[in-house]
């Protein structure tokens, strides 16, 4: 059961990471750019880690764009959890509050930016771990899987509800779950 639900947790994390990314790269694009990836500005803005072993969107983002040729390779080989750590209340000024609504206009539109921003910021962070443990051949079916599915779910609707009703026509999660052994 664990491994059937972890596979067919691939489309539906595919399709959240994809749409975050793009979402991500287009706001900063907005304000940095079309070369973002090589602006000192976006460079020195990026949050740096408290610890020395923590992810650091700075160090990662420079690496990338050293050996990638376009802003749309580097969006692409770009981690996770860099995307992530776009989500942070430092960037409410620089990206946020200016460009959220249009990056992602399938987010509810009474929030205000920094609640949905922190929102995204803490369901991308779980939707991380749960797609860490599922490509690291960990177990997952301890974990609320309709709360897991429903969190990937609504950022991919923030993002396009055209996409968000493609997955859910796709995924086949929720049909497993009443298989729990």
């Amino acid at each position: 059961w664990n491994l059937d639900l972890s596979a067919a947790f691939i489309v539906p994390l595919q399709i959240c990471e994809v749409a975050v990314r793009n979402g991500v790269a287009e706001a900063i694009e907005k304000v940095h750019g079309a070369t973002w990836p090589w602006s000192n500005g976006f460079l020195r803005s990026l949050p740096r880690p408290k610890r020395q072993f923590d992810y650091n969107p700075d160090a990662d983002l420079r690496a990338v764009a050293a050996r990638q040729p376009t802003t749309g390779k580097v969006v692409a080989e770009l981690k996770l959890a860099f995307w992530e750590k776009i989500f942070t209340a430092g960037q409410d000024g620089r990206i946020w509050n200016a460009h959220f609504g249009a990056s992602f206009p399938g987010a509810p539109a009474d929030d205000a930016v920094s609640v949905s921003r922190a929102k995204a910021h803490n369901d991308l962070r779980t939707i991380r771990i749960l797609r860490n443990r599922i490509a690291h051949h960990e177990p997952i079916f301890a974990r609320n899987i309709a709360a897991d599915y429903a969190m990937v779910r609504e950022l991919i609707e923030w993002r396009s509800p055209t996409a968000a009703a493609w997955v859910d026509k796709k995924q086949s999660v929720l049909g497993l779950i009443p298989n729990k052994p």
